[in-house]
Formats: C-alpha cells, structure tokens, sequence
C-alpha cells in the first residue's frame, strides 16, 4: 500500500477527498497535501439554500491545519480548498473539510488532543507539550467552549448559588452562578453588582430555564446581590445566606480585632506578633506546640482571644439539629458579642460590633440554612482550584480566559463540540 493511499484511509476521507502526496522533513515533520476529488461536487449542498446543487467557483489559497504527530514528527494536512457556489442563490463561499476542527487551525483529532491535554493540566503547559503556542489553544478552547455552551438544558434549574471570582489585582471581580444541584457552573459575567443578575436571568431563559423555577438561592450579604436577586428572580425563591460567608465574616473580624489590639495596646504587641495563622486554625487543626502557645494566649487577657472564641461558638451554632435552637443561640451570640464589647476600646472590637449587627440584619437570610442547609461549598472549591490553576499559569491574562476556564473545567460542556 502506497503511503498516499495509507494515510487516506488513516485519515477515513472517503471518496470525495484524496491524498496526493506525502512529503517528510526532519525539521518541519510531515506534510499530507489533500485535494478534492470529482465525486465530491454531486454530493455537496449548498450552506445559503437547504439542499440546493453547488459547483466548484475556483480555489483558494494554501490552507494548514495541525494534525496528530506521526511516530513523534510534527504533522500538518495542507489542501488548496475550493469554493463552491450555490446554483439557487448564486454565493459563494469556501468549502468546510471534513478534518477541519472549530478553531479552523487545527484538525479535529488535534483538538480532541488538546482538551483532553488542558483537563490535566495548565494551557501554557498543554503549549509546550505539543509545540504549540498557548495563544492559539486559547481560541481553540474558546472556539470550542462557545459552541457547546449555548447547547446546555438549564430548564431542571432550581437551586442557585452565587458567589464572586477575583480575576486579576484591583478588585475585578466576576460573579458566579452554578445549579447546586448538579453541582456545574451555568453563567459568568465580569462585574458584582446588581446588574448581573439581570444577565443571569436572560441567559437562563436562552438555556430552556426560567427564573419562577429557581426555589433558592445561595449567597453572600452583599447588598448589591440581594437587590438584584430581588428584582430580578421574584418572591417564590427563598434566600440562604451561606453559612462560610457568614463565618468568614467573623474570621474576618477576629483578624483585625489582633491587628488593632496590637496597635493599641502596647503589652499585646509582642505576644501577638506572629501569631496570625495561629487565630485561622480551628482547635483540632492545630499541632502539639501549636495548641499550647494558644492556651497560653487565653490565659491572657486578649481581646482577640474572645473574639477568637466567638468564632468558634458561630461555628458551633451551625451543627445545631433546628432552626428555633439555631435562632435562640444566635440572638444570644449577639448579645454577648455586644457586652463583651463594652470591655474593650471601641477600636479594638469594632469589627466584631459589625458582625454581630450584619448577623442580627440578615438573621433570616442566615437562618434559612437549617431549612434545606444549602451552601456554596460547591463555589469555595472552585475558589480554591482556580487560585491553584491561577498561580501555575500566571493568570488569564484576560476576564475572557477565565470565564472559558469555568465553563471548561467546571460547566459540564459536552467536549469537543461538533463542527
């Protein structure tokens, strides 16, 4: 069998297309030049009329597309593609291959490679490993990621959740929405005001969703969300204030209880310092050395260290089995928060003044977490993945590329995407 003759049948082309040379160099790999064949043209249709009769118009010029290597040899299929024109409506326009993949620069097999290659690993990575720049596996990821996305069935889409993505330095910020049931990311959109659920809505309603089937919605207290979720979702959908939200603003608090302690209370300063990561931990996180510099740290008269414990009693508040225990315990925390306070510069515990109202402001919003115990973990783990992915690719370098990277690692998309 001539190698001509090998690589058509490798390639499946059929008989409207044919092999007429192969061409190997060490240095450039191998080249498979491809034409049509005559019995292409009975078959084609036109793309402007359903069915309608084409003929060939003319050629254009040279066209590469990447291939899979062979035996290590980088590989590329080079065809002078036609132009067909339709016999109805008289346009023209170029002939599609059947190899040829969405990204137009690479063949089809080529990109099933290369998404396969960017779920394990870094696109720069993916870059190196097949000698490809990590530009043009962007738009290849993107080419395919925008054809597979508009596909998927949001109309099963009841429970949201909703969180904000830090994109790049100077507090840009992409909001979030994924279907907590299925556990997949459905929209992304630069911004976290409340406009973005506007946005939200209308691409569901692109997606066979519609915003009456949404029955909860999980977030945060940032007002521009529960403004927009109010608008825009409507009343039938009860709001869970999520429980790591609600805690990391306490957590939040504790921190700058120790900074401000440190600051203003000159026998504080040295036994604080250092000991921020310690205040992060919770008790059973700790190590033996650990464990014991905190108890001594209690046994001093620290504001951070109450403040510390109040942390640890929010966290506990939340095993508890219901949601009137759960109410009762909260309006105590509260009060206590308020009293201890009171022994204390203002400065010092500010903070954790303002966490107690914010609990007390939205303690139905935090309550409604023992009705369904809905939460955002879904959206912290990819918090967390995609700081991890962030800090080996050195960023996305655009809000573009980070919203492809969702939809891609996280949107369930089917991959690839038909041509």
């Amino acid at each position: 069998m001539s190698p001509e003759k090998l690589f058509h049948e490798l390639l499946n082309l059929g008989a409207a297309w044919r092999v007429v040379e192969i061409d190997f160099d060490p240095e450039g790999g191998v080249l498979i030049r491809v034409e049509e064949t005559a019995a292409f043209w009975p078959e084609a249709r036109s793309i402007h009329a359903e069915g309608g009769a084409v003929k060939c118009y003319d050629h254009i010029d040279d066209v590469c597309w990447r291939h899979l290597n062979v035996f290590e040899h980088r590989c590329d299929i080079v065809c002078r593609l036609p132009r067909a024109q339709c016999l109805k409506t008289g346009k023209v326009y170029r002939v599609t291959p059947p190899w040829e993949g969405l990204s137009k620069a690479f063949t089809k097999a080529f990109e099933a490679l290369a998404i396969l290659l960017m779920r394990e690993m870094p696109v720069a990575a993916a870059a190196r490993l097949t000698r490809e720049t990590d530009t043009r596996l962007w738009r290849l990821l993107r080419a395919q990621v925008e054809r597979a996305w508009p596909l998927v069935d949001w109309s099963e889409v009841s429970i949201v959740g909703c969180d904000e993505l830090s994109a790049r330095k100077g507090h840009r910020y992409v909001s979030v929405f994924c279907d907590l049931v299925q556990k997949r990311v459905l929209f992304a959109v630069e911004g976290k005001d409340k406009s973005v659920w506007e946005k939200f809505v209308s691409a569901l309603g692109e997606h066979n969703g519609h915003h009456r089937g949404i029955t909860e919605i999980s977030m945060d207290m940032s007002p521009a969300y529960i403004a927009g979720a109010a608008e825009n979702i409507g009343s039938q959908a009860s709001v869970v204030f999520d429980k790591f939200h609600v805690i990391a603003h306490v957590s939040k608090a504790v921190d700058d209880t120790r900074r401000q302690e440190s600051r203003q209370e000159r026998s504080a300063r040295p036994v604080l310092k250092g000991t921020q990561w310690l205040w992060r931990k919770n008790p059973e996180n700790l190590s033996g050395e650990e464990a014991a510099e905190m108890k001594a740290l209690k046994a001093g008269n620290l504001a951070t260290a109450r403040a510390y414990q109040m942390r640890l009693n929010l966290q506990d508040i939340y095993r508890m089995p219901d949601e009137p225990a759960a109410r009762k315990r909260l309006r105590a925390w509260c009060r206590w928060v308020k009293l201890v306070a009171g022994k204390y510069p203002t400065l010092i515990f500010g903070k954790m003044l303002k966490a107690a109202g914010m609990i007390e402001s939205h303690l139905e919003g935090i309550l409604a977490h023992w009705k369904s115990h809905t939460t955002n973990a879904f959206l912290e783990g990819l918090n967390s993945v995609f700081s991890a992915v962030k800090r080996k690719a050195r960023g996305f370098r655009s809000v573009k590329n980070l919203i492809t990277m969702l939809y891609f690692t996280a949107g369930r998309l089917p991959l690839p995407a038909a041509s």
